[in-house]
C-alpha cells in the first residue's frame, strides 16, 4: 500500500522513514497508517463503560465468562467486542490451543524470567511513545514489582493448556488487557495527548511491538545463551500466538502468514528503525524493571545468585541482545559478559540433549505448566489492573 499524497504527515516519533522505505518497500507506509490507528471496538466499549456504569460492566463480565449468549441485551459496544472475539477465525488450530504454548512452556524458569525482563519488556520500554505513557500512567517506576508480576500473571494465563479457549483465564484476561489498552488512550487523550507527535496512544504498531515481545524477542534474547528453536517449534510458537495477537485487537495484516523467526525479525526490524531512541522514561522504566526481576530471581529457592549476580548476567545478556540501544537504555556494561560464549556452549549442549531425548521436551513442557500454575496461585486473581478497570462493582 502506498500513503496518498494528501495525506498527513507521519507523527514525528517515527524516523529513519527513507531508510526503512529501502529494505522494507510499502510496509513502511503500513507502518504510519498504523501508528495513526487504535482499536475502534474496544475504544467504543470504554465509553460505553463509563457512560452506563455497573451494568454495562457485569454484562462485559459475564459475556467474556459465559459468552455473548449469556447476555442477549448487552450494550451494543460490548456486544460489538464479544460478537468479534467469540468468532474464532478460520486460521485457528484447535489443538494448539488445547496444548497451550508449548514452545513456551518448555523454557526453565531461570532463563524464561530473564528472557522476560532483559528481552520482552525491555523492549517494550525501548518505544519513548510508549515509555511515556507508561510512566504518565502514574509511578510505574516505584510499582515495578506489581507491574511486573500483573504482566507475567497475563502471560501465564495466556500460555497455559486450555488458556485462550471462551471464558478461560488467558482469553477473559486477553481481551481484559486490550480494555486496559483502550482506557489508556482515553485517558491521555483527554489530558492532551499530542498525536501528531506521538500518534494514537497505544496504537495498531504499538500492539504490534508487544506482539513481538513475546515471540520473536524473547527466544532470540535466549539464543545468547544457546538456547534454540527448532524450525517446528518456531512454527508452533507464531501460530497459537497468532490468535493472541486476534483477541488483543491487532490487525491481521501486521502479524498473519508470520511463521518464524526470520519473517517475524523483518516486522521487528520495521518496528525497531522507525522508533526514536529510548529516552529517560526508557531508562527509568528499564532500571526499575531489572531491579525487581534480579529481586525475584534471587529469591527463588534454592537460587545460585544473591540480586547482583543475576543483574550482572542481565546486564550481560541484555547488553547483547539490545546492542546499540543498550546504552540508550542505560543497561551498563558486565563483567561477567566474556563468559557468556561459555554458558551458551553449555546451554546449547543442554538444549541438543534434550531435543534428543524421547520425552524429555514433554518433561519440560510439565515442569512449565507447573511453574506457571505455581504462579498464577502466588499472585492470586482479580487485582490486576487490567482487572480491577473493568470490574463490575
Amino acid at each position: 500500500m502506498t500513503l496518498s499524497n494528501n495525506a498527513p504527515p507521519a507523527p514525528d516519533r517515527l524516523v529513519n522513514l527513507a531508510a526503512a522505505r529501502a529494505r522494507h518497500g510499502d510496509r513502511v507506509d503500513l507502518m504510519v497508517q498504523k501508528v495513526r490507528t487504535g482499536d475502534p471496538l474496544a475504544d467504543a466499549v470504554v465509553v460505553e463503560l463509563d457512560a452506563l456504569g455497573r451494568p454495562a460492566r457485569a454484562a462485559l463480565q459475564r459475556g467474556l465468562a459465559e459468552g455473548r449468549a449469556s447476555v442477549p441485551d448487552a450494550p451494543p459496544g460490548v456486544a460489538a467486542l464479544l460478537d468479534q472475539v467469540e468468532t474464532v477465525p478460520g486460521w485457528v488450530a484447535s489443538d494448539l490451543l488445547d496444548a497451550g504454548d508449548r514452545t513456551s512452556l518448555a523454557v526453565p524458569p531461570h532463563w524464561r524470567g530473564l528472557a522476560f525482563a532483559g528481552g520482552s519488556l525491555a523492549h517494550t520500554y525501548r518505544s519513548p511513545a510508549i515509555a511515556r505513557l507508561l510512566v504518565g500512567t502514574g509511578r510505574l517506576t516505584s510499582t515495578a514489582p506489581r507491574r511486573l508480576a500483573e504482566t507475567g500473571l497475563w502471560n501465564a494465563s495466556v500460555v497455559l493448556p486450555g488458556g485462550l479457549r471462551h471464558g478461560a483465564p488467558g482469553y477473559v484476561q486477553t481481551v481484559q488487557v486490550r480494555l486496559l489498552h483502550a482506557r489508556v488512550r482515553a485517558s491521555a487523550t483527554a489530558h492532551g495527548w499530542d498525536a501528531a507527535r506521538w500518534g494514537v496512544p497505544i496504537n495498531q504498531a504499538d500492539t504490534a511491538r508487544t506482539w513481538l515481545d513475546f515471540t520473536v524477542v524473547p527466544f532470540t534474547f535466549l539464543e545468547g545463551i544457546g538456547y534454540r528453536l527448532t524450525g517446528e517449534e518456531q512454527a508452533q510458537l507464531y501460530r497459537y500466538w497468532w490468535y493472541v495477537g486476534h483477541l488483543l485487537g491487532l490487525d491481521e495484516e501486521l502479524f498473519l502468514g508470520i511463521g518464524n523467526h526470520e519473517q517475524a525479525g523483518e516486522l521487528l526490524d520495521l518496528v525497531d528503525s522507525t522508533s526514536e531512541a529510548p529516552d529517560e522514561n526508557s531508562r527509568a522504566l528499564v532500571g526499575a524493571l531489572f531491579d525487581a526481576a534480579t529481586t525475584n530471581l534471587a529469591a527463588v529457592p534454592r537460587s545460585p545468585m544473591d540480586a547482583a549476580g543475576w543483574r550482572d548476567l542481565l546486564n550481560a545478556l541484555a547488553g547483547r541482545y539490545h546492542g546499540e540501544a543498550a546504552t540508550a537504555l542505560g543497561i551498563p556494561e558486565s563483567p561477567v559478559a566474556s563468559v557468556l560464549p561459555l554458558l551458551a556452549a553449555g546451554e546449547a549442549k543442554a538444549r541438543g540433549y534434550q531435543l534428543q531425548v524421547p520425552g524429555a521436551v514433554q518433561e519440560a513442557v510439565d515442569d512449565g505448566v507447573l511453574a506457571f500454575r505455581g504462579l498464577i496461585a502466588a499472585l492470586g486473581d482479580g487485582n490486576a489492573a487490567y482487572q480491577d478497570h473493568v470490574a463490575a462493582r
